[in-house]
């Protein structure tokens, strides 16, 4: 379980300096509504209003998310201090979902 959390951070810079992800508020809540994003990482610690507007949205258009990792966590990985992260690239999405399932 600890080793798959690790892939998927160690994946999450890898796919930052790919620049496959997007991040911020606004941009991700875009690129969900326009099935752009097709995974989304949320901190666990985020903000009730935040966590629920994203999680509803994610629901809403079928794009899986995962609320694993902390913003610490998220910006340890990508370098970026943020709350959400959308994931752009299918493959890297796959990959994602694959990990955070595994738990």
């Amino acid at each position: 379980m600890k080793n798959n959390r690790q892939q998927a951070l160690g994946l999450l810079g890898l796919a930052r300096r790919a620049r496959q992800l997007t991040s911020g508020e606004e941009t991700v809540l875009k690129n969900i509504q326009t099935n752009k994003a097709k995974f989304v990482f949320l901190a666990g610690d985020a903000g009730t209003a935040t966590a629920k507007k994203f999680t509803d949205k994610c629901r809403y258009y079928h794009v899986p998310y995962s609320q694993a990792f902390t913003k610490d966590q998220l910006s340890q990985a990508t370098g970026q201090s943020r709350t959400v992260i959308g994931v752009m690239q299918p493959g890297f999405a796959r990959k994602f979902e694959e990990l955070m399932t595994m738990e």
